[in-house]
């Protein structure tokens, strides 16, 4: 999300904790992203892609499903062992290592494209952008992406995320106003925006796979203890049984900007 803290009071953000509703319940973006994507030139077959804060490796085994050469870096090794196992499981060739994106383990230009999707936020602006120049082979691009309900204008997301703070009053996420800048405040000063898009897109969920998500969000299972979980998902399911039907949508917010940095 563009404007949103990188973390939440006092309470410590662990996505390793989430990896097995992460693995199941957050697939990640909708394919109609890759098709943008594709369109641009990204994601295409042999080409380098390095994706960042790669989680359970939901974009970089996209990329490698369409033929991309593609490494996926994340500080969590709980995440990254569940991306191995589920690369392997498809049979995908995508590699993954646990490690901060801040320190890259490559001496020289190696990647035709790197990514970043719902992770920009978290990482030292400064010493990010001078590790990804470094791997980044001339021509190449960043692109940071974003996948984000939209609680002013979903009655479920809203009242969700009203459930939530309940239970994490300290969770800095609620409440997205769903704004796209034209450019990321950050690299107005330094690199240029070569393309941006947002569109909106109704994702479809029942209320098993709404809790899920839900589950696998910063606001719950990144930050709330076993017990603290468990009793938000029971009251989220009463909360879906009395505004929800069985299957539902909840409006999104897809976003992109693909970036200069040489």
């Amino acid at each position: 999300m563009h404007g949103i803290s990188n973390i939440d009071g006092n309470r410590r953000i662990d996505w390793g904790k989430t990896s097995g509703d992460y693995a199941v319940y957050r697939p990640g973006p909708p394919q109609s992203l890759f098709e943008r994507l594709l369109a641009l030139g990204i994601g295409i077959p042999g080409q380098a892609i390095l994706d960042l804060g790669t989680g359970t490796g939901v974009m970089a085994r996209q990329f490698s499903r369409q033929g991309a050469d593609v490494v996926g870096v994340d500080i969590s090794a709980a995440q990254i062992g569940m991306a191995q196992k589920l690369a392997l499981e498809e049979g995908l060739e995508a590699q993954f290592h646990a490690t901060p994106a801040e320190q890259l383990p490559w001496e020289s230009p190696k990647f035709d494209v790197i990514t970043a999707n719902q992770c920009w936020l978290y990482f030292d602006l400064k010493k990010i952008t001078n590790e990804l120049r470094r791997v980044l082979k001339p021509g190449g691009c960043l692109v940071t992406s974003h996948f984000c309900w939209l609680p002013r204008e979903d009655k479920i997301a809203a009242a969700s995320e009203s459930l939530i703070l309940k239970h994490n009053p300290d969770w800095g996420a609620a409440d997205w106003a769903g704004v796209i800048p034209d450019a990321p405040a950050w690299s107005k000063a330094n690199f240029r925006v070569r393309e941006t898009f947002y569109y909106d897109e109704p994702i479809p969920f029942t209320k098993e796979t709404w809790r899920g998500r839900i589950r696998a969000c910063r606001g719950v299972g990144a930050s709330l203890s076993t017990e603290e979980v468990a009793l938000f998902d029971a009251e989220h399911q009463k909360l879906l049984d009395e505004i929800a039907d069985e299957s539902f949508t909840v409006l999104h917010r897809i976003d992109a900007h693909v970036i200069d940095l040489n």
